[in-house]
């Protein structure tokens, strides 16, 4: 596997994990990421708790989220959600869905958020997309391609989107970015509903969040926090399996053997010397 691709679907698996750290997932919801090499696939963990989730489980994908060599695994009934998006979005290379408890009031609700706390400029607009409205009564998964197609519409040029009595779904120019707006947007929701309780929400201006989000989204911001994250995950005992025995070996592997010492050859001189006993 070149490293490349194993650094990815590494980074893919700490992610997942760090994002059911955050409480963001749970037993279910999923993240994907864009084929390094080939634009056309993705990659994806089979059908399971996201904390479980290992390299191992990890399946390539075609943008029409069918398995690009046969599998046992079974898959997510709403992978079509990652595959459309990576079709209409050249510039995503990362998805999340999820359901967190502090966004799902505002896909009840149907509330906008707006970014009240400047590392959460990089939310963006959030549009809202009821299936309802194109589906009619459905069992509230998005299963069909021209449902996932639906929703990437809806997603447009934004990078979050509201789905009404569901959940959402995120994106990003990459994996860091990505958990970079997800968690902070979760986190931007739990004190917008606290500020609105209060009675007064006092947002960021559209200059204020084209700027903050620019800075935010450059490499020393998401990858102080991605470290952070890590950190996070490695004190709860998450972090993936495979990267514990790499850094494990090199802590604990056990110094080479030194061969053990001939026996020193008898010299003549000592030979007659016992002869003559």
């Amino acid at each position: 596997m070149p490293d490349a691709i194993a650094e990815t679907l590494h980074e893919l698996i700490v992610a997942t994990r760090i994002l059911a750290n955050e409480k963001i997932l749970d037993a279910f919801g999923h993240v994907s990421v864009r084929h390094p090499h080939d634009p056309q696939r993705y990659f994806i963990p089979r059908h399971r708790a996201p904390e479980l989730a290992g390299v191992s489980d990890l399946v390539e994908l075609t943008l029409d989220s069918k398995p690009v060599r046969p599998t046992e695994f079974r898959l997510y009934s709403e992978k079509v959600i990652h595959g459309e998006i990576y079709k209409a979005r050249p510039d995503v290379n990362a998805v999340v869905h999820h359901h967190a408890h502090t966004v799902l009031p505002f896909a009840i609700s149907g509330r906008e958020i707006v970014p009240v706390f400047h590392l959460a400029a990089v939310v963006g607009h959030v549009p809202f997309w009821d299936q309802r409205d194109e589906f009619g009564d459905t069992n509230m998964l998005v299963v069909k391609p021209e449902e996932g197609a639906s929703l990437a519409r809806t997603l447009g040029p934004n990078w979050m989107v509201l789905m009404r009595r569901h959940g959402a779904t995120v994106a990003g120019t990459s994996i860091r970015e990505l958990v970079f707006r997800t968690v902070f947007g979760s986190d931007n929701c739990k004190l917008l509903a606290q500020a609105m309780a209060m009675g007064h929400v006092d947002s960021l201006s559209p200059g204020e969040a084209k700027l903050t989000s620019a800075h935010q989204q450059r490499p020393p911001s998401t990858n102080r926090a991605w470290d952070y994250w890590v950190r996070q995950i490695e004190k709860a005992g998450l972090m993936p399996a495979a990267a514990k025995a790499k850094a494990t070996n090199k802590r604990t592997a056990a110094p080479a053997k030194r061969a053990a010492p001939k026996p020193a050859k008898k010299t003549a001189a000592k030979s007659r010397s016992k002869k003559r006993r």
